[in-house]
């Protein structure tokens, strides 16, 4: 299983972003998808994630300025961020719950990150 990740790069404050994760391998299911990102010096957090059936998940950082969604049939996964400002400026990391095998578990799956730069 693959997760490859686009869309980061560098923008002004103010600025939008729209970040976009693909699944690809062996995947008999998935269960839900989403983005986390990482600062330096802090620990990988939730930004958002969504499920198969459209329940999402926020987490605390670029709350009420995102909006995630998914696409299951292509099994990507977008974030669009809005009004960015610098302490948005991380690794943005894709993440997906899949399945591999019938009768086997959902696992999480990591991407290779993506990093973000908002500029002042």
């Amino acid at each position: 299983v693959q997760l490859q990740a686009s869309g980061g790069g560098m923008v002004q404050t103010g600025g939008s972003l729209r970040l976009s994760c693909v699944a690809s391998g062996r995947i008999v299911g998935i269960n839900a998808m989403g983005w986390y990102l990482q600062a330096p010096g802090n620990q990988r957090e939730l930004v958002a994630s969504i499920s198969d059936s459209g329940i999402i998940r926020f987490g605390d950082s670029v709350k009420g300025r995102l909006t995630i969604s998914i696409d299951n049939a292509r099994k990507t996964v977008y974030l669009q961020m809005n009004n960015l400002n610098p302490e948005d400026t991380a690794v943005y990391y894709c993440n997906a719950e899949i399945r591999t095998n019938w009768g086997r578990d959902f696992r999480d799956f990591w991407g290779q990150g993506t990093l973000v730069t908002v500029s002042s």
